[in-house]
């Protein structure tokens, strides 16, 4: 039996936690669609004033190497801001979205998350999630994430990042920023990661029962 799992969010929602405890619940490979973004973002991190930045994100996403990332170098709330602006070039979402169509495609199913995952990417998906908290709630944890890392950023500084990252996201014109309309709406600004793991894994187990009864 198949299993797809879309779960989307804005940054620092905890969609990337929920999700991989997700998939290793369920045994089945995850896909963090950011680090793609993230690693196009680093690669024109230098240029992002440049006039030529569009085509450079696209030349970058194409010789992207999915299998290579390494997702604590592209943590950095420097090259989140840079993936929010190579975000916003459709081609380079096209480049990208082939890869994670097919990461989803593949046998037994995957979890995926990111933006756009429920509306573009896995439109028929067996279950989407939209993983949401206050921006405050957000910026607090991603500064506890940084400062374990040995990264010192204060929660002002990063809530300043987090809410420019949102303002980008919104206006992306590429519309990756909003939620599927039968996406399970999970707020976790009350939430520790283990509620959250438990509230979404009750609608996935009731998804995959009603796979199996069919």
């Amino acid at each position: 039996m198949s299993l797809v799992i879309a779960v989307d969010g804005p940054a620092a929602s905890g969609k990337g936690t929920l999700a991989a405890r997700l998939a290793h619940h369920c045994g089945l490979p995850h896909l963090d669609t950011g680090l793609l973004y993230r690693a196009v973002g680093m690669a024109v991190i230098e240029a992002l004033d440049a006039p030529d930045l569009e085509q450079r994100a696209v030349a970058a996403a194409g010789a992207l190497d999915p299998g290579g990332l390494d997702a604590a170098a592209l943590s950095t709330a420097e090259v989140g801001l840079a993936a929010s602006k190579v975000s916003r070039f459709e081609a380079v979402r096209a480049a990208l979205r082939q890869y994670q169509r097919d990461f989803a495609g593949q046998p037994g199913g995957a979890v995926i998350d990111g933006r756009d995952i429920g509306t573009r990417i896995c439109p028929d998906a067996d279950v989407k999630f939209y993983v949401t908290a206050t921006a405050e709630v957000r910026a607090r944890r991603r500064a506890a994430q940084l400062a374990e890392r040995g990264i010192d950023i204060s929660e002002d500084e990063m809530l300043a990042q987090i809410e420019a990252r949102d303002a980008s996201d919104r206006e992306n014109p590429a519309g990756a920023f909003y939620p599927s309309p039968d996406a399970h709406l999970l707020d976790t600004t009350d939430l520790d990661i283990e509620a959250a793991f438990q509230a979404a894994l009750e609608i996935v187990e009731g998804a995959r029962a009603g796979k199996e009864g069919h």
